[in-house]
């Protein structure tokens, strides 16, 4: 029902920031949750941040606490994560996922989402 795009990845140093946009279409982008997860290289998909359809509340994983923030426009149908302080380990190809249903009240479940984009690639050099 949902549409979703990544984009804002690319190649930067430690310690810099990226801001990462999810556009969505073809569905009520306000009516779904939406969650950033990665997947670093060689590794499974892992929580990130998420920002509920209300907006009011935020999780983050504990790795990246106190240096990425989720945020969402629902005029534009986007949800963005700005990611500061990059660290090497922060290299992973970045997907947003939408769902309008979460059955983990820390909404870092990937299997919550039904949808998802394409990823787009973050990697930062040490």
């Amino acid at each position: 029902q949902v549409q979703l795009v990544e984009s804002g990845g690319g190649l930067v140093q430690a310690g810099g920031s990226l801001r990462l946009s999810c556009a969505a279409s073809g569905g009520a982008f306000s009516d779904y949750h939406m969650g950033w997860f990665r997947q670093p290289p060689g590794k499974e998909r892992e929580f990130v941040a998420a920002i509920p359809r209300g907006g009011g509340t935020t999780y983050y994983a504990d790795s990246v606490k106190g240096r990425f923030s989720v945020s969402r426009d629902n005029a534009k149908k986007t949800a963005y994560l700005q990611m500061n302080a990059l660290k090497a380990e922060d290299t992973a190809v970045y997907y947003c996922a939408a769902t309008f249903r979460v059955f983990t009240w820390n909404y870092a479940s990937p299997t919550d989402y039904p949808y998802w984009g394409q990823g787009t690639q973050v990697t930062v050099s040490s």
